[in-house]
């Protein structure tokens, strides 16, 4: 009887060590969310990634489901909360869609501060484990990567022919520091979702609308809109995020992978929105144009004088309202990192 039990506890004990050794091989689904569906960063990026690109990179061993947020039909600020509760196991989103929980999420893309995109990297990867760290602590989720739109800049259905002509104009914002920008430039800041902006401009309801330059060109902003005011004000940075637990239940090497792959993903993406201002600025205002048809809107460079004033709307509105909202804490960290870096300082008055 004990020699029966005995072979009986060795089958037993065989055959959980097989079926552990099924669930450690197995491969590990991942479902994510994208940014908008008709925009470069999902169509030829996000969406590719995550629906074949992982799969064949990871011999099988990581499968991706992604569709965007647009087709979803979900809004920026539920992604993060969507990730945190399970619901999504990755997402990728606008830190500015986030600032509602932490104005912390702001620093890495404050309005106005930067003007080229080799700074933005830099700021971007100075603020990394500040959002990092805070992304864990209020979404229980690991950021693996910060990514641009295009440059953010301003559409109007007006004339527009420098920073001054902003004053008392009705102005779409979709955060808070771009908000700064606007009532610093004089301007009154409108919240308007994205597909809601073409109308607004049509019937009055703003007289300029800021969204990057891609995004504007492809969304048709052209058809309704009369001045390309392109005066940087934002980068659009983006984030990529995993919920904690699903990171926590990969293997070392599924974990290996997808950071390999990742990172490699990240270079495609900043490479890529360098480009894209060019393209889409000549598109837009009647220039050579190789992805779709012209626009016809009037090309605005902000003058030397514009940039100047930037700077002073940036320094006074921009960090200081920033500063008081974050705190002392948050705005001596964002000193320490990217203001050492930009030569500014953040103050709580």
């Amino acid at each position: 009887m004990k020699s029966k039990l005995s072979k009986l506890v060795l089958v037993a004990t065989m055959s959980l060590a097989g079926s552990t050794a099924i669930a450690a091989d197995a491969p590990v689904v991942v479902k994510a969310v994208g940014t908008w569906g008709n925009l470069t960063n999902y169509t030829k990026h996000e969406g590719p990634f995550w629906n074949s690109v992982i799969n064949e990179a990871s011999g099988g061993k990581i499968v991706g489901e992604i569709k965007p947020q647009t087709e979803l039909g979900l809004k920026g600020f539920e992604i993060m909360r969507l990730v945190k509760n399970g619901v999504f196991d990755f997402a990728f989103g606008l830190p500015g869609y986030v600032a509602a929980e932490n104005a912390v999420f702001e620093g890495a893309d404050l309005s106005s501060l930067t003007q080229d995109i080799e700074t933005e990297r830099k700021v971007a990867e100075s603020y990394f484990p500040t959002m990092a760290e805070n992304f864990e602590s209020i979404y229980n989720a690991k950021l693996l990567m910060l990514y641009p739109f295009p440059s953010q800049t301003l559409w109007c259905n007006a004339e527009v022919n420098g920073i001054d002509d902003l004053k008392g104009k009705k102005i779409r914002v979709y955060s808070t520091s771009l908000g700064d920008f606007v009532e610093g430039a004089g301007g009154v800041s409108v919240t308007v979702s994205f597909a809601e902006v073409i109308p607004a401009l049509e019937k009055g309801v703003v007289d300029c609308a800021i969204t990057g330059t891609m995004s504007a060109y492809k969304a048709n902003w052209q058809q309704v809109a009369t001045h390309a005011y392109t005066l940087r004000v934002g980068w659009g940075l983006a984030f990529g995020a995993m919920n904690l637990d699903k990171w926590n239940s990969m293997s070392a090497e599924q974990q290996s992978i997808l950071e390999t792959e990742i990172a490699a993903l990240n270079e495609r993406m900043w490479a890529e929105t360098a480009t894209e201002d060019e393209v889409a600025i000549a598109c837009i205002t009647g220039g050579e144009c190789s992805i779709g048809e012209k626009g016809g809107m009037t090309l605005v460079e902000p003058s030397d004088a514009d940039q100047q004033k930037l700077q002073t709307i940036a320094s006074d509105h921009v960090l200081a309202k920033w500063a008081a909202r974050c705190g002392e804490e948050c705005a001596a960290n964002w000193n320490k990192t990217v203001g050492s870096l930009l030569g500014l300082e953040a103050k709580v008055k």
